[in-house]
């Protein structure tokens, strides 16, 4: 068994970051179309979820996502809570395998114990079906966060940027101010007039 790992939500501007971890193995996750999340539309990803679910109430698989927050961000950096968050994946399950595969290029600095293994996969999620279906829960759980946010304060449309830093969401955030979810710690200005 091996624990596919990736995050969603690291560069969103409002919002918490979601880092998935599932453990299992390829074989099992062959013919559910799972690619990097990135390259699904909303409505598939969120049907490969449910199917994830399935197979995790079944057994055949397990996952474990960690949220951080906007403040935790904030407060902590996102490396830190990306180290934290890496942290408590492979302590989760520690007791049920030894190698762990992370989508990137860096561990932000967590160094496991032998005999665990933490390998680092550039574009993991295009390459590997469990960093692909760790890639798929985490977008999803980051999506359906903005989609609840949207509901509160539509003025930023979460629901159709996810929290990104798009032209019209700094626009709004110039107009209306920050949420309670915004990252402050990240530098959000307006693009000047030239």
């Amino acid at each position: 068994m091996i624990c596919g790992i990736d995050e969603a939500g690291r560069g969103c501007i409002c919002g918490s970051m979601f880092m998935c971890g599932v453990l299992g193995t390829e074989e099992t996750l062959e013919n559910l179309g799972i690619k990097d999340s990135k390259k699904l539309s909303e409505s598939k990803r969120k049907a490969i979820a449910q199917e994830l679910q399935i197979l995790a109430k079944q057994h055949h698989i397990a996952y474990h996502i960690v949220e951080k927050t906007a403040t935790q961000i904030d407060s902590q950096g996102l490396s830190a809570c990306l180290k934290s968050a890496l942290t408590e994946i492979t302590t989760y399950f520690s007791s049920q395998t030894h190698t762990f595969i992370f989508d990137g290029n860096t561990t932000f600095g967590l160094t496991l114990k032998a005999p665990q293994t933490l390998q680092t996969i550039i574009k993991g999620d295009s390459k590997h079906l469990l960093i692909g279906a760790a890639s798929i829960l985490a977008k999803v759980a980051k999506d359906t966060q903005m989609h609840q946010l949207h509901e509160q304060y539509p003025h930023y449309n979460l629901a159709s940027n996810k929290g990104y830093g798009t032209k019209a969401h700094i626009q709004a955030i110039s107009q209306y101010g920050y949420t309670p979810f915004h990252r402050r710690s990240f530098a959000i200005t307006p693009t000047p007039k030239l």
